[in-house]
């Protein structure tokens, strides 16, 4: 076990896009949560007791929501249960806007040394659009801040193809995010998820998105101004400096075991996929019971795990290694997936080279299209 996810499910706001886990923060049974994640880490490690942590991310929701008081209980929660290596990679998010020199200053107590900032796009009116309440001014001031506190491992997300949004805008927002000289930032293109803002204004016919050609140009545009930048792009949407790759992720995308702690958390430990009860109050009242907050537990066959190591896997720009697949399983990807592997290359979505399997540039332009051919290949 390398890796441990927490989720702090509260919001100040809640953005259109958003389709997470979370609640208005006003209101809410805050400190009841954080003694209930703190039970849930002491009983997971009880069951399923671990060697020392190399990455702990905390997300949400907004975990920099919490006051100071809870931020700190939090985070001391953390250092209690959770074992950590010596090279620990302890990432938080947050909004601009949002972070005091006193919340980052505990954080940096504690032993955070990444800081994640959903920043999204720096024009004004596209923020306010999709539901976000920061404005560009606020980014800059808070990275300063973050940076004055002596942190160096800093990412930021930006989200392309959003509503009206130009080609020259999406140029601009790049543009105003490389001033800022960060060693990593992810691009995401713009997905509309069911029970979201956004999704009810599609359907009405409300939503003007740029359009899948767009939205394609703007990919290869990021591609190409990230690589201007000295930004090497190590997987689909996410790209840095040299050493400065999210070591968290990571372990996602070579499908290894990790914790999810906190409520609609999701958990892969020991060859099952767990997901954690969504609600709030059933959550605190299932650890309250003493209780793990286990809604579903999926032992994952021998075949997912090899679809999930080939759809996962190809999400790097290194791609799946050939030897490690074989001696993982027996035997080697091309064995196994020969027809789907055969009509990839035919396409040139995918290229072979020494022990590697990886897309081409025109195959990461069609990433799903790639990974949906390795699900449910044995059914």
């Amino acid at each position: 076990m390398k890796a441990a996810y927490l989720h702090i499910p509260f919001c100040e706001h809640i953005c259109y896009y958003c389709d997470f886990n979370k609640v208005f923060l006003k209101g809410q049974p805050v400190d009841d949560y954080i003694t209930a994640l703190d039970r849930e880490m002491k009983l997971t490690l009880e069951e399923a007791p671990a060697a020392e942590l190399e990455t702990i991310f905390v997300g949400g929701g907004t975990p920099t929501s919490l006051n100071e008081r809870q931020l700190e209980r939090f985070c001391d929660s953390i250092n209690t249960n959770l074992p950590k290596a010596a090279n620990l990679e302890f990432t938080f998010e947050a909004n601009p806007g949002d972070l005091s020199k006193e919340k980052l200053q505990i954080l940096r107590n504690a032993g955070v040394n990444r800081i994640s900032l959903g920043v999204q796009t720096f024009n004004d009116e596209l923020l306010t659009k999709i539901g976000r309440v920061h404005k560009a001014k606020d980014v800059y001031q808070t990275i300063d801040k973050i940076k004055s506190l002596g942190f160096e491992n800093i990412s930021i997300d930006l989200i392309y193809s959003l509503p009206t949004q130009t080609l020259g805008d999406f140029k601009a927002s790049l543009s105003e995010a490389f001033s800022l000289e960060l060693p990593h930032y992810s691009a995401y293109s713009l997905i509309i998820e069911p029970k979201t803002v956004f999704y009810n204004l599609l359907k009405k016919g409300k939503l003007p998105t740029p359009g899948e050609d767009l939205e394609a140009r703007m990919y290869e545009v990021v591609m190409e101004e990230m690589e201007k930048h000295g930004l090497n792009q190590y997987e689909i949407s996410n790209f840095a400096k040299p050493g400065y790759e999210s070591r968290h992720n990571l372990t996602y995308w070579e499908n290894e075991y990790y914790f999810g702690f906190g409520a609609g958390a999701h958990s892969y430990v020991n060859g099952y996929r767990r997901s954690n009860i969504g609600p709030l109050k059933k959550y605190i009242d299932s650890l309250n019971n003493g209780e793990l907050p286990i809604l579903d537990n999926h032992q994952v066959t021998l075949t997912e795990q090899m679809e999930e190591e080939m759809f996962l896997g190809l999400r790097k720009t290194s791609g799946v290694q050939i030897s490690k697949f074989a001696q993982k399983y027996g035997r080697g990807p091309f064995e196994i997936f020969e027809k789907e592997l055969n009509e990839l290359l035919l396409k040139k979505w995918i290229e072979v080279s020494g022990d590697n399997i990886f897309l081409t540039k025109q195959g990461r332009l069609l990433g799903n299209e790639v990974f949906q051919m390795f699900l449910g290949v044995f059914d």
